[in-house]
């Protein structure tokens, strides 16, 4: 039986569930675009790519070591995909997460992206029993670092020159919050 189906989480405005085959071409249009992954490792090439990237996690589910666990994040009152938001479980037992988004420029500046992520971390910590969710990121990337400091994260750690992001050298830096410091509810924009 393929898990991943049942699979979703839901916020107000947001239902978050795994990536279906019919999500390629979203997907593509938005994190194809230079102003999306200007800071992202990932930039598909074609629509094939993406649509390889979510054949691969077919039959996945939240928690196995050592991969993410890639959704889409869609609007609750149409279904329209708008983004997709990430869980990375690292491969040795571990008690945090990592977490990633992507949102499609035309659905910024609306607390869509905050309402994910805060869901990611509610899921993480009372579902999961984890004690502490991280991102890394670009330190130029200031929009995600004042997205990621209003969920409540702070920067943990500062690592200069240590990624390689299309062949270009670039720092980065770890934001993290931990279960007891966590506020689920909370307004906005991003």
């Amino acid at each position: 039986m393929d898990r991943s189906k049942e699979f979703a989480l839901s916020t107000p405005r947001l239902i978050l569930r795994p990536l279906r085959s019919e999500d390629a071409e979203t997907m593509y249009r938005y994190r194809s675009r230079p102003d999306v992954s200007r800071y992202q490792v990932w930039r598909p090439a074609d629509e094939a790519e993406v649509r390889a990237f979510i054949e691969k996690l077919k039959g996945l589910a939240p928690g196995v070591r050592g991969t993410w666990f890639s959704m889409a994040m869609t609007l609750r009152e149409n279904g329209l995909m708008i983004g997709d938001v990430g869980m990375h479980f690292p491969e040795t037992e571990s008690t945090q997460v990592e977490a990633g988004i992507t949102l499609s420029p035309a659905f910024r500046r609306r607390g869509l992206a905050a309402e994910a992520l805060r869901e990611v971390c509610r899921f993480a910590f009372e579902t999961m029993g984890k004690d502490r969710v991280y991102a890394s990121v670009d330190p130029r990337n200031k929009p995600s670092i004042r997205l990621l400091e209003r969920i409540g994260m702070r920067k943990e750690v500062f690592m200069p020159a240590s990624m390689v992001i299309r062949g270009e050298l670039v720092d980065d830096a770890i934001y993290a919050v931990r279960k007891a410091d966590f506020r689920p509810g909370g307004a906005g924009r991003s």
